[in-house]
């Protein structure tokens, strides 16, 4: 019996194609990209909680939690776009 997900990839291959497969060695770069952009995330995220705990005001910690949410969506699409050159490797 198969699963959601296998009937759900199934149907996916009618409408849009074959799937691509990644061999071993893009599944290790792909894992070790996650990982390093998972590290600096949350380097990020500490070196701005130590900021945020100065702050004088609730306008100025709006604007850090700002400036955090900008640098971690600008590292998630770095992380996609060094995923993107390995799948297409």
């Amino acid at each position: 019996m198969k699963t959601a997900y296998e009937l759900a990839m199934e149907r996916l291959e009618k409408t849009s194609g074959p799937t691509r497969k990644l061999t071993g060695e893009q599944k290790a770069q792909i894992a070790e990209i996650e990982k390093l952009y998972e590290a600096k995330t949350a380097e990020l995220r500490l070196a701005f909680e130590a900021r945020m705990q100065t702050a004088q005001s609730r306008e100025e910690w709006d604007a850090m939690q700002a400036e955090l949410a900008g640098k971690i969506a600008s590292l998630e699409e770095q992380r996609e776009n060094e995923k993107e050159k390995v799948w297409n490797a």
